[in-house]
């Protein structure tokens, strides 16, 4: 019994940490009716829908298809590089930064070994983490931050999309520049395995699911209509997939929207908080995404500020820095260490490089625009 649960605690620190937040909270504004009004269900039912519908991707073998049309056409090893690393910066567009990790990463760590390029492993792997992390916040979906803000401010596609948008082209710049040289020019790339889907109509069903998820994240669809409908088709089609859920993020969540608004509600915190998004809500949001991670940050903050601009930009943003401020990125830490010959002081050595670099470019250009 002790030792299950001290497995559950490792599994999920983040649920535990949070989960004590929102307990410790709770004796400092004890439960009331304001409490019925704290939790988003629309979020929370679109995270469920979207994480879903990736897995009924995933089972068919939707992404190792892609993945195989885009890496049979290689030719140098400088190709292989950016896309290796561009690959999660588009993909987390449409899936989230930690699902387009899950799917590329012990991919790159198999073909990196079957290259013999083991060594270039923790640079490439620390940028797909970055390239996952900036490439998410182009859309309202790529990431549980947006899609909060973007329903909590109830923005309008373009009002979202201006703020991003620049950030996310001048990323690209960026990490085309640093993925390039990673891998020598003359590596002869080999193919990976042929792939296929395995389900031509259960792809046809579940694009429609994921069009309809889209729709209802820019408010065309109620979110009840998608949730009944993601719902029913996976427990005709696959009720198992449903099982890939991870209701533990959603419950997470749960405690974030607790911790948030009972801190809210405390009137020494809310004139300190409204402080320092009074001086710069960018910078704000930036660095308490380096204490407490971009999403609880984007909970938090937007409790206390109408600059929904700076909160989005900076949100994201600070999703680079330290292991924490996006929690995507200990996806790639734990998918590291399962490795062989895995160096953990080296990956953290270079994870912090890359990030303070990245987060500096974008903080420099984000203040200047």
């Amino acid at each position: 019994m002790l030792s299950s649960i001290k497995s559950f605690i490792k599994k999920e620190a983040v649920l535990c940490i949070a989960a004590v937040c929102a307990v410790a909270t709770m004796f400092i504004v004890p439960p009331d009716k304001e409490y019925l009004g704290y939790i988003d269900f629309r979020v929370l039912c679109l995270l469920m829908c979207l994480m879903a519908v990736v897995s009924g991707f995933r089972s068919i073998g939707t992404f190792k298809v892609l993945t195989y049309q885009l890496l049979s056409r290689i030719k140098n090893g400088r190709v292989l590089s950016i896309t290796l690393v561009l690959l999660p910066f588009f993909l987390s567009m449409l899936v989230t930064n930690d699902v387009a990790l899950i799917v590329f990463v012990p991919f790159t760590l198999g073909l990196l070994t079957s290259l013999g390029c083991q060594k270039a492993a923790v640079p490439i792997l620390v940028l797909q983490t970055v390239a996952a992390n900036l490439g998410s916040m182009a859309t309202p979906v790529g990431n549980p931050q947006n899609l909060y803000l973007y329903s909590a401010y109830n923005l309008s596609a373009g009002e979202f999309f201006s703020c991003v948008l620049p950030l996310t082209a001048v990323s690209l710049l960026i990490l085309l520049a640093a993925s390039a040289p990673v891998l020598p020019k003359n590596l002869q790339a080999e193919k990976p395995q042929k792939e296929s889907i395995s389900g031509g109509k259960k792809l046809l069903v579940y694009s429609v699911l994921f069009i309809l998820c889209l729709l209802t994240v820019f408010r065309a669809v109620p979110y009840p209509v998608t949730t009944a409908a993601v719902i029913s088709v996976f427990l005709i089609l696959d009720r198992r997939l449903l099982k890939e859920v991870d209701f533990m993020l959603l419950l997470t969540f749960v405690c974030f929207f607790i911790v948030s608004e009972n801190l809210g509600r405390v009137e020494i915190i809310r004139e300190f908080l409204q402080s320092l998004l009074q001086k710069s809500t960018l910078l704000t949001s930036v660095g308490a995404s380096q204490i407490i991670s971009n999403v609880p940050a984007a909970i938090l903050l937007s409790s206390f500020t109408d600059n929904w601009h700076d909160l989005l930009a900076g949100v994201n943003i600070g999703g680079l820095g330290t292991p924490i401020a996006s929690l995507a990125s200990l996806i790639t830490l734990k998918l590291y260490m399962r490795s062989g010959n895995a160096r953990i002081m080296k990956f953290l050595g270079v994870f912090t490089a890359v990030n303070i670099t990245g987060l500096a470019l974008l903080l420099a250009f984000q203040l200047i625009i």
